[in-house]
């Protein structure tokens, strides 16, 4: 069982924003160790099925440094395709992202959103959408200003957290340990306001109760108020 904190409790958590000088927004967010670089790119245009519509779009790409795990891998450009969990990630990241941003008042303008993994120890998904978010808010208030926009485009804040039942119990934020032997793996994607984006939770051969959902699902939404607490911080 855990010893350097209680259940309920997350890593140590850090927002650092404007790392990189070219981005339009830049994040780096930490959870413990794992390390996640977020940069949000602004593009004055939108893919074709948008053109002439007045919305614009939100989408983002996931990747993992050849070095961000223990051992080495290749790069999956290297390989000439992405993996299905690289996919099933980015379009992850992508729909949280959307699920809290007005694309009307954004115009015919489309925002990418590169997570990139400098070092992994569990929750790589949910820290890229926890830094996304804060890298896709900078780039929106550069683009209120510039254009001098006053509708609002970012409607909430947006987290997101893993939980997990480990030897029988709830934990909460499970880093890569905790991770591979749990029998019930679970990420959660919640807005300020308390609505649900996602929900995803598998039993990794186990079956769980509706009781013991109930006891992560109320471990999520503890951490993903801490974690928009320390979002607001660091952009207000």
């Amino acid at each position: 069982m855990r010893k350097d904190r209680s259940f309920n409790k997350m890593r140590d958590i850090s927002f650092e924003t404007n790392v990189n000088i070219h981005a339009d927004g830049s994040c780096l967010v930490k959870f413990g160790n794992t390390h996640v670089l977020c940069l949000a790119t602004i593009d004055e245009k939108v893919p074709h099925w948008l053109k002439n519509t007045g919305k614009g779009w939100i989408t983002a790409e996931y990747g993992m440094l050849p070095r961000s795990t223990n051992t080495r891998m290749d790069r999956e450009a290297a390989k000439g395709k992405q993996s299905g969990r690289t996919q099933e990630i980015q379009r992850l990241i992508g729909r949280s992202l959307r699920s809290v941003i007005d694309l009307s008042n954004l115009g015919e303008r489309q925002i990418k959103v590169d997570c990139d993994v400098l070092q992994a120890d569990g929750g790589t998904r949910t820290a890229s959408i926890n830094g996304g978010f804060v890298a896709l808010y900078i780039a929106i208030d550069k683009i209120k200003k510039n254009y001098n926009l006053q509708k609002p485009i970012v409607k909430n804040f947006i987290g997101a957290i893993s939980a997990g039942i480990v030897e029988n119990k709830s934990l909460l934020d499970l880093n890569y340990e905790e991770d591979s032997k749990a029998e019930v793996d679970a990420n959660f994607v919640i807005s300020g306001t308390g609505e649900i984006a996602e929900i995803q939770v598998t039993g990794e051969e186990f079956f769980f109760t509706e009781s013991q959902f109930g006891e992560l699902f109320s471990l999520a939404k503890n951490g993903i108020a801490e974690i928009i607490k320390k979002q607001k911080e660091i952009l207000n």
